[in-house]
């Protein structure tokens, strides 16, 4: 190994040390400066800059407090306090959202992560949140990808990498630190995968990039999946312009929401390569998502009998014959397995799927690639779940095939 490569992490560590990785610990009396009348102005022109303090900027009852509205979304929160900064928590973890040319409020706790606007040079490894940047119309502003462009089902993110504008800079467990850093990142936008490897979350913050671990495929109510999309109207200063996009969504949504149920029976699913079936758990936001479009899913039992983080679980075909033999409607998985085009493709993968009634009367679907990196696209699956139970013309489906 080279011996500058031995001294670039030192060398790197030294020239980042001011960057915002979590907040500076104050350098003055802990016991705060004398009280004084509140100036005037934004608080980077005042002359005793201690005076805007972490406790009083989050002080209910301050000038400038509110909460971000969330209907659905239970796994993130969102405070605003004057001048424009907002405090995230997601899970566990507490972010501060500084804005451009404005300081950090004495007294931030040294556990908080500073993240300071403008966002616009991102590391993005969370696939899922893709979608969002691409309606906010903000995918200039992730230059680093944890995707190669052929992984990609975004055609935006797929355009960008190949133009040059977005460049690969390694998979979540082995990022190129170097290229990241001699980048400027500002942000490395993380899957929950990070989880399995702590010490390449711990390295980046070494080199003073924040990072925020994005858990929008916790949410158990497919609509707050879709509701992350004003977490990235907070970060990249578009949050009118993501409010207007989700409640555009549930206005297409409205009257399917409100019709009763058909009462038909739905199967999702995929068969492995060994020859179990995967299924989702009937917490999982797939379950709710055909719930919503009018249907019962079949497995609504699933979720007490593997108690796990997990979404999905894997079943005997035996298991799965008994329980979905009958269903009126099955929808085949293809992010996990291959896609499939014809229902004899189906049933060569499992031949006791011949006998399934959803498979005799035609009634078997498939999922496009794209759907689960376009986490926005729940609104368009649920409309489409609703279209094949109710028997409407499928020729405007976005996200669903049937099976030839």
């Amino acid at each position: 190994m080279k011996r500058w490569k031995i001294f670039l992490p030192l060398l790197l560590l030294a020239l980042l040390c001011a960057c915002g990785q979590k907040a500076p610990a104050p350098d003055n009396d802990p016991e705060g400066p004398p009280m004084q009348e509140e100036p005037s102005g934004r608080p980077e022109d005042w002359e005793n800059q201690a005076q805007f303090t972490w406790e009083t900027m989050w002080d209910e009852n301050a000038s400038g407090w509110s909460m971000l509205e969330l209907d659905y979304a239970q796994c993130f929160s969102v405070e605003f306090s004057e001048f424009g900064y907002a405090r995230i928590v997601i899970d566990q973890e507490t972010y501060l959202l500084v804005p451009e040319e404005s300081f950090v409020p004495h007294g931030t706790p040294e556990d908080v992560t500073v993240l300071r606007q403008p966002l616009d040079n991102i590391y993005l490894q969370a696939t899922a949140a893709m979608d969002c940047f691409r309606k906010l119309d903000a995918i200039s502003a992730v230059t680093m990808s944890g995707t190669q462009a052929e992984g990609w089902y975004i055609p935006e993110a797929r355009q960008a990498m190949e133009d040059g504008r977005m460049v690969y800079a390694g998979k979540y467990s082995a990022p190129d630190y170097e290229l990241i850093v001699d980048k400027g990142c500002d942000l490395a936008l993380e899957s929950t995968m990070i989880y399995h490897n702590p010490e390449v979350k711990e390295q980046l913050e070494r080199f003073g990039i924040p990072v925020l671990v994005e858990r929008s495929s916790y949410e158990s109510h497919p609509l707050g999946r879709m509701e992350w999309i004003k977490l990235y109207g907070v970060l990249l200063n578009k949050r009118t312009e993501a409010e207007a996009y989700f409640n555009q969504q549930l206005e297409h949504l409205e009257p399917v929401l409100k019709q009763e149920t058909t009462g038909k029976t739905v199967a999702f699913f995929s068969v492995t390569s060994n020859g179990s079936v995967t299924v989702r758990k009937s917490g999982d936001y797939i379950a709710k998502a055909i719930e919503l479009a009018g249907g019962v899913y079949v497995f609504d039992s699933l979720e007490a009998e593997q108690e796990n983080a997990l979404s999905t679980m894997n079943i005997q075909m035996e298991t799965f014959y008994d329980a979905a033999r009958d269903a009126d409607v099955l929808i085949y998985n293809s992010a996990i397995e291959a896609s499939l085009q014809t229902i004899d493709e189906l049933i060569a993968k499992s031949a006791p799927l011949a006998d399934f009634k959803a498979v005799r009367s035609g009634d078997v679907w498939c999922t496009g690639k794209s759907m689960f990196q376009e986490s926005q696209s729940v609104g368009g699956m649920i409309l489409d779940i609703h279209t094949i139970l109710t028997g409407e013309d499928a020729g405007n489906m976005n996200y669903l095939y049937r099976l030839e």
